[in-house]
């Protein structure tokens, strides 16, 4: 059995030190909060932090902590008196820059994974198969950085317009990537899943733009012609060679399980595994991404309403598992607390599903010193509903700068230093 952790001074960081930072995920760059200290860089990433004092694992290190810089024979100069509701404003807008610092880094590699969707897209008219080959190297990355390690973070992150179809594949993709870890697979099927969801809508190039991006309700044949896009984008997969799981995620992503879905109105024993999962994550991007923004519901909306509306579509354990995954107010949720404030999701607790970590709406407070709180950690704070941009007073949502066209993205699982 391990000792008791014990604290130190930043001053006495060391090269094999196991250290175990007692913080939320947004506040320090690390792939994981627990680890050994492997070079000066990390120590200074540390240091960096401002902590007063750290915690580390005596009996998980290498070597002892340095000595600290005050010996028993110097003078020790008191520290002025430090006024604490001007240092609590300072953490505070410290903490927001960090996060927003951090928040705009994944948007940049969003922006770039995003940008080599839309290459694979027009690559895949004019040369499918360079454009399969384009689609197994992202994926291989992506599988990659979800299986090297446990601390792997999802963010919501600012989308562009809805008719850009790449978003939609590249959300679809890292949620069912996340759901497939969360159900355990491994890096074989997760790449299959991975290159299927990425590739799910291959078929939808044989079918017309003027239907595919038509605003109203579509008439009956136009609906019969858009579901057709399975079975054209079945025969591409074919000619593609893909291998049979990847064939059926793009013929059966539409399919349910109570054999209510399309092209076969296959039963659940029917459908692939795969295929089920991205079933799930294709319905919950279409809800909260659809082609009218005025109908697009929350994240948390989009959830209730596939428990506890729409289960028998899916796969129980897998949609139980995908509620796990995402929280019960995903990330980029508006929500409005018991005490009636408002407040922004900015990431979810994996043990503690609806007490999440937020950032409140306080008019008196200035906006980059914005309130921070992990409900985790504040037991009188609770969210009592979650709401849509449309139902939060503009100064609020001005405020809270919510993240509009809701997507994806995974956090690479290197640490920086």
């Amino acid at each position: 059995m391990s000792a008791s952790p014990a604290y130190i001074s930043p001053e006495q960081l060391c090269i094999g030190l196991y250290v175990q930072l007692e913080l939320s995920w947004w506040e320090h760059d690390f792939a994981f909060s627990n680890f050994k200290i492997k070079d000066e860089a990390q120590i200074r990433a540390l240091r960096a932090l401002n902590l007063e004092r750290l915690r580390y694992d005596p009996a998980r290190s290498d070597c002892a902590p340095l000595e600290p810089a005050d010996s028993p024979g110097e003078a020790v100069v008191e520290a002025p008196p430090v006024d604490p509701q001007h240092q609590a404003r300072q953490e505070r807008a410290q903490k927001l820059r960090h996060l927003r610092s951090r928040l705009a880094e994944v948007d940049r590699r969003f922006s770039e994974a995003s940008q080599r969707i839309k290459t694979l897209n027009q690559t895949l008219r004019s040369r499918p198969e360079d454009a399969v080959q384009q689609a197994g190297a992202i994926v291989s990355e992506m599988v990659e950085t979800l299986l090297g390690a446990p601390g792997v973070v999802l963010h919501g992150i600012t989308g562009k317009a809805a008719e850009d179809s790449y978003f939609h594949a590249l959300n679809v993709t890292v949620l069912a990537l996340l759901l497939g870890r969360q159900l355990g697979l491994d890096s074989e099927a997760c790449h299959s899943l991975g290159l299927g969801a990425l590739l799910h809508d291959i078929g939808k190039l044989e079918v017309p733009s003027k239907v595919l991006l038509k605003p109203e309700p579509l008439t009956r044949p136009e609906q019969q012609l858009l579901q057709m896009h399975t079975d054209f984008g079945l025969r591409m997969g074919q000619k593609l060679m893909l291998d049979d799981e990847v064939l059926r995620i793009i013929h059966e992503h539409h399919e349910h399980c109570d054999g209510s879905g399309y092209p076969r109105g296959l039963r659940e024993a029917g459908i692939g595994r795969l295929s089920r999962l991205v079933a799930i994550t294709n319905h919950f991007d279409g809800l909260c991404n659809p082609l009218d923004p005025r109908q697009a519901l929350s994240p948390h909306e989009a959830l209730v309403q596939m428990f506890k509306q729409q289960r028998e579509h899916f796969d129980e354990v897998a949609l139980k598992a995908f509620v796990r995954v995402m929280g019960i107010y995903p990330p980029g949720s508006l929500v409005q607390l018991e005490d009636e404030r408002y407040a922004l999701v900015l990431g979810m607790n994996p043990t503690q599903a609806l007490r999440p970590t937020l950032i409140l709406y306080d008019a008196s407070v200035a906006k980059h010193e914005a309130l921070i709180v992990d409900l985790a950690e504040d037991s009188d704070l609770a969210i009592a509903r979650s709401l849509r941009p449309s139902q939060l007073p503009l100064e609020v949502l001005e405020y809270l700068s919510p993240r509009r066209n809701l997507s994806y993205h995974i956090e690479p699982n290197h640490a920086r230093g």
